[in-house]
């Protein structure tokens, strides 16, 4: 059994790798990560507290 580990990503990154790095853990395309992201953050309304909480909290590789 593979243990992953949730990091920024540095190599698939639009602003800091947080979506990257959830494309990478979840093995999808970070595309999609970022579409659902978006669609968070404008309807939901805490997509950007979530975003901001994810980029300090979470490692880089």
């Amino acid at each position: 059994m593979e243990n992953k580990k949730l990091k920024r990503s540095m190599t698939n990154k639009k602003i800091a790798g947080v979506c990257g790095g959830f494309a990478e853990y979840f093995n999808t395309d970070a595309t999609i990560i970022r579409i659902i992201a978006l669609i968070l953050l404008c309807c939901v309304g805490g997509g950007l507290l979530a975003y901001l909480i994810c980029w300090i909290a979470m490692p880089t590789e």
